[in-house]
């Protein structure tokens, strides 16, 4: 059922279309039980609007996490976006950080309640802020939460989708842990636990290798049945409006042929491939890993200009709705 905005966002709006210093302001959208909360970044009125999706786990707002990664990525992001015309919103999910009261477990959700929230927050924003529809700018996971919440339906503009898989996640699942040579003698028992939880099975974890418990480990196996079900090249096939596929190429964690993948389903998407990008959109011009993986904590190293040029540059050119 269509979910009705009641909350404010308490925006300070520009007067004038003039592009003027962004104003900053916590804005809350309704949540399952409890209020999700976030920010907004917004250089003034009638620009275009777009809610950023963050990835996978405890990732905050901002695109820090409580795995070591550091440096805002997108905090720096919106603040780039502003610059260049378009407002933002990024949100705590629910359950989680200051979104903790939104439902009691942040562990029992799934993709698709993830999508619901987004639709929460469009329609927040569109009541506020009386725009037609609302970018999704989707990171990692957030990419499949972006084209879960597109099939589901919604006031959305058009999705940009950074760092998205382009396949099944146990796909990319696999190839990421053979390509870390630290987890060669685990390979076997992870990829027995993958394929259990592909086919909707729970995993005993009893016996199981301490570093494999992060990815699974009994609170999270019920997430990942779910996350592991979708093909996002499939959801992403018909799909009507205005797309961006942007990836970089030093991406450790997903590839350019996910990207490729995904530009297959939809012909008519824009795809632009940046060479020296990683995972978390930081510059990285060396192909050693360690090297890769050092930026992640990195809070000082800013994120790639290109990102949000290249979204900024395809927000404004495109047709909304196409």
């Amino acid at each position: 059922m269509r979910r009705i905005a009641v909350l404010s966002l308490g925006l300070a709006l520009a007067a004038s279309p003039a592009l003027a210093a962004p104003v900053e302001s916590y804005v809350t959208a309704p949540g399952p039980i409890g209020t999700l909360k976030g920010t907004m970044l917004n250089p003034g009125a009638g620009r275009p609007v777009a809610l950023i999706i963050p990835g996978s786990g405890p990732t905050d707002r901002d695109g820090n996490n409580a795995h070591g990664v550091q440096g805002s990525i997108y905090q720096q992001l919106a603040e780039a976006l502003a610059a260049r015309g378009i407002a933002t919103v990024r949100a705590d999910k629910r359950g989680m950080f200051a979104s903790a009261e939104a439902v009691p477990d942040a562990n029992a959700v799934t993709i698709a309640d993830y999508a619901r929230d987004v639709r929460s927050w469009t329609e927040t924003i569109r009541a506020n802020l009386d725009v037609p529809c609302v970018w999704l700018i989707g990171h990692s996971e957030g990419g499949l939460v972006a084209l879960v919440a597109a099939k589901q339906g919604g006031d959305y503009c058009g999705l940009v989708l950074v760092a998205t898989e382009g396949r099944p996640l146990g796909q990319a699942l696999r190839e990421q842990l053979k390509s870390n040579p630290a987890m060669a003698p685990l390979l076997k028992e992870a990829d027995r636990a993958l394929t259990a939880l592909e086919a909707g099975k729970h995993v005993d974890t009893a016996k199981m290798s301490p570093a494999l418990l992060p990815l699974f480990g009994p609170q999270v196996q019920n997430f990942a049945i779910n996350v592991l079900s979708y093909d996002p090249a499939k959801l992403l096939a018909g799909y009507a409006k205005p797309v961006l596929i942007l990836q970089g190429e030093r991406d450790v964690q997903i590839s350019a042929e996910d990207a490729r993948r995904l530009a297959k389903a939809d012909p008519s998407a824009k795809l632009v491939l940046l060479p020296d990008t990683n995972h978390v959109l930081k510059p990285v011009t060396s192909a050693d890993r360690a090297a890769n993986t050092l930026t992640y904590v990195d809070p000082n190293l800013k994120i790639e200009p290109k990102v949000a040029a290249t979204i900024a540059d395809f927000i404004t050119a495109a047709r909304t709705p196409r």
